[in-house]
C-alpha cells in the first residue's frame, strides 16, 4: 500500500533501529514517499561532503522525498533543544550549517527547514539571546528564501523542554512573525506540532483556526506517551481534519515513537 494522504514518515523517531542510510528505502517499503529529518549529525554542523552525498544518494535511491530537515540543533534527542540563540560555540555552529543545510535540502527538493530556537543559558539575559536568535533566524530566512525554502518556528513543550522558551504557539507565531518583519521575505512559519501543543495544555482546536494560515508545517504523536494515533487520547483525524478544512494542504509529519513494534509495524492506524 503506497500512502497518499500528504503523510510523511520522520526518520529520526521511526527506523532508528536502522543505521541511516538504510531507513529511506524501509519508509519506501512501508509505503511512504515523503520523508522528513532532524539535522542527521548531532557532533557537526558541517560534516564531510561524502556524508552528505551518501544521504542524498540513500533518499533518492529509495525514492522517497525528503519534505522537513531541522538545521543543527545539537543532540537531539537528549538535553539539547536548539543552538541559534545560545552564545558562543553553539551559536557558531549554527550560523555555519545555514548554508550546509539549505543546499543539502534544495539539492533534493526539501522546502521545509526548522530552526529550533535554543534553551535559555545561565547566566545569560533572555533578551540577550533573543536578539541573537532574530538575528541568526533572519540570516537562515535570507539563505532559505535563495532555495525557495521556508523556516519554521516551533514550539516545544515545557515538561519536556522545560529550559526552552517557545512552549506555546502564541510564543513560537510571535517569533515567526519578528523574523518576517525583520527581512520582509514572509519565508517563516509556524511549525505546528500536535503533541507538543497538547503538552502545554493548549486547545489545539482554537490553536488551529488562529494559526493554519501561518502554519507551514504539522507534525503529530498521541499523548500520552507520544506513541502512534490510537495509542493515546487526542482526536488526531479530527485535528488533521480540522486543519485541511481551514486550509493548511502540507505535509504532516509522523514524528511518533513506535513502542515495543518495529518501525514498518507501526503504521496499522493508517492503514485502517
Amino acid at each position: 500500500m503506497v500512502f497518499d494522504e500528504r503523510y510523511a514518515v520522520n526518520l529520526s523517531m521511526l527506523f532508528t533501529e536502522l543505521p541511516l542510510l538504510d531507513r529511506p528505502a524501509a519508509a519506501a517499503a512501508a509505503g511512504f514517499g515523503a520523508v522528513e529529518l532532524w539535522w542527521p549529525w548531532t557532533d557537526t554542523a558541517t560534516p564531510p561532503a561524502s556524508d552528505l552525498d551518501a544521504l542524498r544518494e540513500a533518499l533518492t535511491g529509495a525514492g522517497t522525498r525528503l519534505v522537513g530537515l531541522n538545521f543543527y540543533a545539537g543532540r537531539l534527542p537528549g538535553p539539547d533543544r536548539g543552538a541559534l540563540s545560545v552564545p558562543g560555540h553553539e551559536s557558531d555552529r549554527f550560523r555555519a550549517n545555514i548554508d550546509v543545510a539549505v543546499d543539502f535540502a534544495a539539492s533534493v527538493g526539501c522546502k521545509a527547514l526548522n530552526a529550533l530556537y535554543g534553551n535559555r543559558v545561565d547566566g545569560v539575559d533572555p533578551a540577550e539571546q533573543d536578539a541573537l536568535a532574530l538575528e541568526n533566524l533572519a540570516l537562515a530566512a535570507r539563505a532559505a528564501h535563495r532555495a525557495g525554502a521556508t523556516v519554521l518556528i516551533e514550539a516545544l513543550n515545557e515538561p519536556e523542554s522545560p529550559r526552552y522558551p517557545l512552549v506555546s504557539a502564541p510564543a513560537a507565531v510571535e517569533v515567526v512573525d519578528r523574523v518576517n518583519e525583520a527581512t520582509g521575505l514572509g519565508n517563516a512559519a509556524f511549525l505546528l506540532d500536535l503533541y507538543h501543543l497538547s503538552m502545554n495544555g493548549e486547545d489545539l482546536a482554537d490553536v488551529i483556526d488562529r494559526y493554519a494560515a501561518k502554519t507551514g508545517h504539522v507534525q503529530i504523536a498521541d499523548n500520552p506517551g507520544r506513541g502512534a494515533p490510537g495509542t493515546g487520547s487526542l482526536p488526531l483525524a479530527d485535528l488533521v481534519g480540522r486543519l485541511r478544512k481551514a486550509g493548511y494542504d502540507g505535509w504532516v509529519g509522523l514524528e511518533y515513537k513506535p513502542g515495543s513494534l518495529p518501525s514498518g509495524e507501526a503504521f496499522g492506524w493508517l492503514a485502517a
